[in-house]
């Protein structure tokens, strides 16, 4: 499945306590289950939280699906681009194709 990248502009995001982030993760969740119970395959798989800005890694069917969630859960999604290739540490080891 189709991963990307989020990146949700949110003015102060490095100062939300811990619990506005677990509000924010079950009302995530709440919207994934909707919309997995309707037939879209979606899933979080981490986010990252910055100074004014969250960055979260999605896997999904298409760009409409995570822009569906973002909607529904009244989340930005200032960008949304898919991951065509991962690289690590280890790239540097691997014999290229």
């Amino acid at each position: 499945m189709p991963k990307y990248v989020i990146e949700r502009e949110i003015p102060d995001a490095g100062k939300l306590t811990g619990t506005e982030l677990k509000d924010i993760s079950t009302k995530s969740n709440a919207v994934l289950q909707q919309m997995n119970r309707a037939g879209k395959d979606v899933q979080w798989v981490e986010s990252f939280v910055t100074p004014n800005k969250l960055y979260c890694v999605y896997n999904a069917p298409n760009e409409d699906a995570v822009r569906e969630h973002a909607k529904l859960g009244g989340f930005p999604a200032n960008s949304v681009a898919r991951v065509t290739q991962v690289i690590d540490p280890t790239t540097a080891e691997a014999t290229p194709k």
